[in-house]
């Protein structure tokens, strides 16, 4: 099958720090390959794939150190190639959000996939699926089909990680809970520290501040950093997880918006690390309780949640991900879906 896929050109494919969507479009694409489909990535140049790659701009958005980039402008012209290369391909998947490639491809919509990598509760959004109603749409959760539940959904794959990329560190953990990921609002990092302070045990923060967040973490969060119990370490890289994580005595997950998935709590199972999550978004579908951690509702809760880690085994944390979120299994449950769609083409 010759397939291209569309990547986002925020972050590199993998990304070197942030970012979790083009880190799962880097592990489908490879595996595609690996299975033997012809694979296209149009991406940025320092996109690192064993997919044909088609550089479509010269360094992803974030990284460039040019501070007056236009995303609009850089999406819609890797649109128009897309366009102009579209009948190279039996099928198109789309990593974008907010549908803005549909206007591009409405004349053939059964030759693409989408496959939305955040939230659909964003007001917009129903109307503008109405008016081009008939793209097939991929979810990384059920939970995320919710706010859009009458788009084309043929599947929902969850994501998946190379069984090889981490094992689980041979030695007890150190004794502090983790936070990995972006220092917003919605992530709550604020209830991270809460529940800290109140079991006593200390915090690694490491994460990222966009621009959207400085004042949020300036105002809000970097006052309760004390460089003690509260560090805050910056962001890392893939090859900093294995000794923040899975060192880690559980990953703290406590969000306060509907996670589609959120890629770091199984990350964080593949060193077998139990992760203590909010009640949100996918979160009660990605967690087995009591067995790859806890869902909780409360500070309370999640306090009584930290005390109850020694009831976890981490080896069967590191076992529940392996049977259930390898790259494997998700590149096989994206190839299935394909073959649905050019069985519909076919026929």
């Amino acid at each position: 099958m010759k397939i291209a896929h569309i990547a986002p050109l925020y972050e590199s494919v993998p990304p070197r720090l942030y970012g979790g969507t083009e880190r799962i479009i880097a592990y489908l694409v490879d595996g595609l390959v690996e299975r033997g489909h012809q694979v296209t990535l149009f991406a940025s140049a320092d996109a690192v794939t064993r997919a044909d790659l088609v550089p479509v701009r010269h360094q992803a958005l974030r990284l460039d150190a040019n501070p007056l980039t236009s995303p609009t402008a850089a999406h819609l012209s890797m649109l128009h190639q897309v366009r102009q290369q579209a009948d190279q391909f039996d099928l198109l998947h789309f990593h974008l959000s907010h549908f803005v490639h549909f206007p591009f491809f409405e004349d053939f919509p059964e030759r693409t996939v989408t496959t939305p990598h955040g939230r659909l509760d964003y007001a917009d959004l129903p109307d503008a699926y109405r008016r081009w109603p008939h793209f097939p749409m991929i979810s990384i959760s059920d939970r995320q089909r919710q706010p859009l539940k009458e788009a084309n959904w043929i599947a929902t794959v969850q994501h998946g990680l190379p069984l090889d990329l981490h094992r689980p560190v041979e030695r007890d953990p150190l004794g502090y809970l983790a936070f990995l990921g972006r220092l917003s609002r919605d992530k709550r990092p604020d209830r991270a520290i809460e529940i800290a302070r109140r079991s006593g045990l200390k915090l690694k923060i490491a994460a990222k501040i966009g621009d959207d967040d400085r004042t949020y973490f300036h105002e809000t969060i970097a006052p309760m950093i004390d460089g003690r119990q509260i560090e805050y370490i910056g962001e890392i890289g893939e090859s900093d997880k294995a000794e923040f994580l899975g060192n880690a005595a559980a990953l703290l997950f406590p969000i306060d918006w509907p996670e589609p998935f959120g890629l770091v709590v199984i990350e964080a199972m593949a060193f077998g690390t139990p992760v203590i999550a909010w009640d949100n978004g996918a979160m009660p579908e990605i967690i087995d309780q009591g067995v790859t951690g806890y869902i909780v509702r409360s500070i309370d809760e999640a306090v009584a949640a930290v005390v109850r880690l020694p009831e976890l085994d981490r080896r069967t944390v590191r076992q529940t991900f392996e049977a259930r979120f390898s790259a494997d299994r998700m590149v096989r449950e994206y190839e299935a879906a394909y073959v649905q769609l050019m069985d519909g083409l076919a026929r």
